[in-house]
């Protein structure tokens, strides 16, 4: 039977060069995240449904890869739902993997528990450019910090390590879910509504504030509701960061806390004044985030030169509770690791401080003694610090060449039979 060539389809093959810069990218990420405390953990690709459909992970539940059980626990004889098929399924992201290890695991980890994830999830989406069913996720989350440290480290750990990479101008987006649910009360939705609301709100940047109008109408809002509820966005339309915030505040009043107020003022200035890369923090109240488990703070890393986000993430205290019966503290941000791999490659990006790469190509003929000290020359240099690549050499002596060299082999040194 003859091989199908081609990957499944939404997965992909990663090609030498790309894996190159993949292996950099997670170098950098591991060594940055460490010096901010961050400790590596790694859980199983594969969960139970009952957790993976647990009514935390918004979407992404409905593009679950599913698992059919095993052994005497698959009957298919009396199967009648496809439940009594299928007990198990590929991880749609790290979060909820994580807190069913803390979990298990609480009692002997640190308090507060800073982790660091990275790991590749499964989603039966539409594959295109830049996504795939399979992809890379890399995660840090802090357990039981329940004050603003937690934002302020986590903001501060994921926009050095994407300055270490190379980006600069772009944005961490902000925003409160307490903020979202003031100005709904505040415009007069209905709470049970809420979710909707924001639904539509989230299509902001794609619609604008008329789209979004329109979509509240056909929903069936009064036009009272909808001019209440988009006036607050046009009334903080010109100004940025705290001064938005303090804006929006005095138009909601008492539909807003202080402490909201000040938490995100807070989290601002403090990064502000203690960044090292080159970045905005902006407040922007259309941002919603689309995962339910959110209870809090809630950012996104937009790159607009790249016509998109590159991560995000947010305050979700009541998601270890639905495991362990007590809530827990609990924040993170994940880097869109794929994306940054894509533009990446897109731009050119070459790893510095790469050390020298040396080619040594040996003719056929070259064996015994004579080999071994072409090897024990490689080896010298190896210890050097330099990378060399041994292999014989081809028929085809200029091709091998060329591609040597697209390979960054800057140097090649040919051995003959005669002219040793």
């Amino acid at each position: 039977m003859a091989l199908i060539k081609k990957p499944v389809t939404g997965m992909k093959d990663v090609l030498p060069a790309e894996m190159k810069l993949r292996d950099y990218v997670i170098s950098v990420i591991k060594d940055t995240y460490g010096k901010f405390g961050f400790t590596s953990i790694e859980t199983p690709c594969v969960e139970s449904l009952a957790n993976l459909n647990s009514k935390q992970g918004g979407e992404n539940e409905k593009l679950i890869f599913k698992i059919m059980k095993r052994g005497e626990k698959l009957k298919l004889e009396t199967a009648k739902e496809e439940n009594d098929l299928t007990d198990s399924g590929l991880r749609y992201d790290l979060t909820v993997p994580l807190v069913r290890f803390y979990s298990n695991h609480q009692n002997e980890l640190p308090s507060p528990f800073k982790a660091l994830q990275m790991g590749y999830v499964w989603r039966a989406d539409r594959p295109q450019k830049g996504r795939y069913r399979q992809f890379m996720q890399c995660d840090i989350d802090i357990l039981g910090e329940p004050s603003n440290l937690a934002e302020i480290e986590l903001i501060l750990a994921t926009t050095t390590t994407l300055g270490r990479l190379g980006f600069k101008g772009f944005q961490i987006r902000i925003n409160e879910r307490r903020i979202l649910k003031a100005m709904a009360a505040y415009s007069g939705f209905p709470e049970e509504d809420y979710d909707s609301v924001f639904i539509t709100l989230d299509k902001m940047d794609k619609i604008g504030l008329e789209g979004v109008a329109e979509e509240l109408e056909k929903d069936g809002y009064t036009q009272e509701q909808i001019n209440k509820y988009l006036d607050l966005f046009k009334a903080v339309n010109e100004a940025k960061g705290i001064e938005a915030i303090k804006i929006l505040a005095d138009k909601l009043g008492d539909f807003l806390e202080t402490e909201v107020r000040e938490n995100l003022e807070e989290i601002i200035t403090s990064v502000e004044a203690t960044k090292n890369a080159d970045f905005e923090m902006v407040f922007d109240p259309t941002l919603v985030r689309g995962m339910s488990y959110y209870t809090g703070t809630i950012f996104e890393v937009a790159m607009p030169q790249y016509g998109g986000s590159c991560g995000g993430g947010g305050r979700y205290d009541k998601m270890v509770g639905k495991f362990t019966g007590q809530d827990t503290p609990a924040c993170g941000f994940s880097i869109g690791f794929e994306r940054i791999i894509m533009i990446m490659l897109d731009e050119g990006f070459q790893i510095p401080g790469e050390s020298k790469k040396q080619a040594f190509l040996i003719e056929k003929g070259v064996q015994g003694k004579n080999l071994s000290d072409i090897i024990a020359q490689a080896q010298e240099a190896r210890k050097e610090g330099t990378q060399v690549l041994v292999a014989r050499m081809n028929k085809n002596k200029k091709f091998q060449k060329e591609q040597l060299a697209n390979q960054g082999y800057t140097e090649i040194k040919e051995f003959f039979k005669d002219k040793l």
